[in-house]
């Protein structure tokens, strides 16, 4: 299997702006975890559904930003190559997965605390991961992972919602 890319890592969220984002990009909220408000820590734009290969990346871009992450929770059915481990920069990260849907992906950090991210389907337009992104990084956005991609438009394989 190829290396997979790190995802590149904003600061800010992509807001009402016209920031460029593109599949592979992570936004993640400046105060992750431990009193903070709203539901997710951030959004993650992946280019595929094949996990095994999103996830080495993803999980070293966090890795080194938030702290070591040691499992990653997420829907069996709504990828593709699901590992039941992996090891990653010498680590050995756990795969969790559970009927939670394709719309969030959850990380533990060693420390013990969650880390939600909102994911953006891969087919995606550019338009409807910007605005998902925004809405999910607000800090007033109390909304469900779900509830965001049906506000942008999406439905969980990336079409338009019905």
């Amino acid at each position: 299997m190829p290396e997979a890319e790190t995802p590149r890592r904003r600061g800010r969220g992509p807001g009402t702006t016209h920031q460029q984002v593109s599949p592979g990009v992570i936004f993640l909220r400046p105060q992750i975890a431990g009193g903070r408000p709203g539901t997710l820590d951030g959004a993650w734009w992946p280019r595929s559904r094949d996990i095994g290969a999103q996830l080495r990346g993803l999980v070293t871009a966090l890795s080194a930003h938030i702290a070591p992450v040691s499992r990653v929770g997420l829907d069996r059915d709504a990828w593709d190559g699901v590992p039941e481990h992996l090891f990653i920069d010498r680590r050995l990260v756990h795969i969790d997965w559970f009927p939670i849907g394709d719309d969030t992906v959850l990380f533990t950090r060693d420390d013990g605390n969650l880390v939600a991210l909102l994911v953006i389907p891969p087919h995606a337009t550019q338009h409807q991961a910007r605005q998902a992104m925004a809405q999910a990084l607000d800090l007033d956005n109390l909304a469900q992972a779900e509830q965001i991609l049906v506000d942008a438009g999406l439905d969980r394989k990336g079409g338009p919602a019905a």
